[in-house]
């Protein structure tokens, strides 16, 4: 059974949405710190984390910090849920690593599909083990590893992600707005300098081997292998 923790201050909220899991079939825990949700999450890995960024003792980010760099439990999916919503901060949590970002108020119908879209995204990526390769670029879907001429590069798990997609889709011209919907997973109008930044960095940690990522003016970016 798919295990969601919920990290939640506010009890009535964590209960509603505690109760509306159970009712769909997820097994479930709560904490209303991020001590306490880190240490259940310790005890017992979940499979998706529902994590508020606006927690009485350590602050959302740096839970969703801690989650992502720990080797037990960055695997875990981590859905954020915030009364923060600007924009700003939607690509904050998203950069962080999140894979979702929910506004609240939200309707519990809503929150309940985007659980399951980030569960089958996760389940796809976890598909058959493949090494994808182009020019010294080498990345490997089952160990989350890129490797530039034999050198392991150290990527952010949503620099991991756009290489990926890249690699997946050579050759073919990647619009901004697909990226932003693909990796990102936000089909809102956000300004384009995120992509942009994004593959600036990407580029700058792969070294020469970067420059395979292409720019096509006016569009968005092509990973072309030599």
């Amino acid at each position: 059974m798919t295990r969601i923790l919920i990290i939640e201050d506010e009890q009535d909220l964590a209960g509603l949405v505690d109760y509306n899991l159970r009712a769909a079939g997820f097994e479930t825990d709560t904490a209303n710190t991020g001590a306490g949700g880190l240490a259940r999450a310790r005890a017992q890995p979940p499979d998706l984390v529902l994590l508020d960024l606006m927690l009485p003792d350590v602050a959302g980010g740096e839970v969703l910090r801690m989650f992502k760099n720990d080797p037990e439990l960055k695997k875990a999916a981590v859905v954020i849920v915030s009364a923060k919503g600007q924009e700003a901060d939607r690509i904050q949590g998203l950069e962080l690593g999140a894979d979702d970002y929910v506004v609240k108020p939200f309707s519990v119908r809503e929150l309940l599909l985007r659980v399951k879209a980030v569960l089958r995204r996760a389940d796809a990526e976890e598909g058959p083990a493949a090494v994808l390769s182009a020019g010294d670029i080498g990345l490997d879907t089952s160990r989350h590893q890129v490797r530039v001429k034999g050198e392991e590069v150290v990527l952010t798990a949503l620099e991991f992600r756009l290489l990926r997609t890249l690699l997946e889709r050579s050759d073919r011209v990647q619009t901004r707005e697909v990226l932003l919907s693909d990796v990102w997973g936000i089909q809102a109008e956000i300004h384009t300098r995120t992509v942009d930044t994004h593959i600036k960095r990407l580029r700058e940690k792969l070294g020469p081997a970067g420059d395979i990522i292409e720019t096509v003016r006016g569009v968005g970016y092509k990973l072309s292998p030599p």
